[in-house]
């Protein structure tokens, strides 16, 4: 008899793109299996679960309601047959996260919620504060999933141990492409009451996301954002300034107008190295000045990487394996009742730096945080 425990039951909330990308981190993580689907009507959720039995994995339930599948009312869901508690995985349009993962709540469950938290600031502060009393007895997390890359991990180890020495700036750029077809797809994409915002909110938001992980709380914003070639009505563009506490200044820009795409990249700079990173791949890294480096610096030689890979050519966007490294970050923190790596009030910052820059681009200002 095997002395694992049994598998963290999923219940997977949407059937879209997003939620395909959800079905493959679970799959390729140990310790959680993918129980049950949820979609209105359950047509989609057939769909997706058919597809991921023919991946390999368990058949999962098909559900039209949340309470379904945790098996409130008729039936038995994903939730009941041991009494373990199940993770709900919010992969639905932006504006309904917060309900569906406060109906998750109630009902007993962990949550993870795809980024962004949600719509609504002053929603998504109620919800912090409902997550962290929530917090003693569950997981509650927000998708985050490159703070897990393995380029994203290096250069926060190299900036925390100071061998960058003085951060004082990054450079971060998301020119990504997404077609008409994309946005007449699913109409509330690029709406500010379906999806939040455009360019900034959903497509840049990860790389953001990085930036404040990597140099700390900003408490200035300044941006300007444009409508260059998509018939929304948010941004397909988009540019960032932000001022951190500690004097570091980040640019940031993100575009959905930009063919036919390119790699997302982040540059990190200090006084005694700089780091690169280019889609999930650490492409160059300089760390602890050389006593006898020229004036001038080095123009971009002296890359200390071993082997130095090429960034991929995919959009990041399709791979789940930072996806599931962070739900192996969550399965760990279920099984030793720790906070999960990133926090409802991580993502909650994240969300009042996009709408900070989204009132300094509607004022024409700069935002204090």
């Amino acid at each position: 008899m095997s002395g694992e425990p049994a598998p963290i039951r999923a219940v997977l909330v949407g059937a879209g793109a997003i939620a395909r990308s959800h079905a493959r981190a679970i799959a390729a993580t140990p310790g959680v299996e993918l129980a049950a689907i949820v979609s209105r009507g359950a047509s989609g959720a057939r769909v997706l679960a058919d597809e991921v039995a023919a991946s390999g994995s368990r058949l999962p339930q098909a559900a039209g309601s949340l309470g379904e599948a945790l098996g409130r009312g008729r039936g038995r869901g994903a939730g009941t047959s041991d009494g373990a508690t199940p993770l709900v995985v919010v992969a639905t349009p932006t504006s309904s996260h917060l309900a569906v993962a406060a109906e998750a709540l109630a009902a007993g469950a962990h949550v993870l919620i795809e980024k962004p938290l949600d719509v609504d600031l002053d929603a998504a502060r109620a919800f912090a504060r409902d997550a962290r009393e929530a917090g003693e007895c569950r997981v509650v997390s927000v998708v985050s999933q490159h703070r897990f890359d393995a380029a994203s991990l290096a250069v926060r180890d190299a900036v925390r141990a100071g061998r960058l020495g003085t951060v004082a700036s990054a450079v971060a750029t998301v020119p990504w492409w997404r077609s008409a077809a994309y946005f007449q797809a699913s109409p509330w994409r690029g709406t500010f009451a379906g999806d939040g915002g455009g360019a900034l909110m959903n497509q840049g938001i990860h790389t953001l996301d990085l930036v404040v992980a990597l140099l700390g709380r900003p408490v200035e914003v300044m941006a300007m954002t444009a409508r260059t070639v998509h018939a929304i009505e948010a941004e397909d563009t988009a540019g960032v300034l932000l001022r951190f506490e500690s004097g570091a200044i980040a640019t940031v820009h993100a575009s959905t107008a930009a063919y036919p795409g390119l790699a997302s990249r982040l540059q990190v700079s200090g006084s005694l190295g700089s780091a690169v990173i280019e889609n999930e791949t650490l492409v160059y890294l300089h760390t602890d000045s050389a006593p006898d480096a020229p004036d001038y610096g080095l123009y971009g030689a002296g890359n200390q990487l071993a082997g130095a890979a090429a960034a991929p050519r995919a959009d990041p966007t399709e791979s789940p394996a930072g996806l599931a490294r962070q739900y192996a970050d969550v399965v760990g923190a279920i099984r030793t009742r720790r906070a999960p790596a990133v926090t409802v009030d991580a993502a909650l910052l994240i969300l009042g730096v996009v709408e900070a820059a989204y009132r300094s681009a509607r004022e024409r200002r700069a935002v204090a945080l």
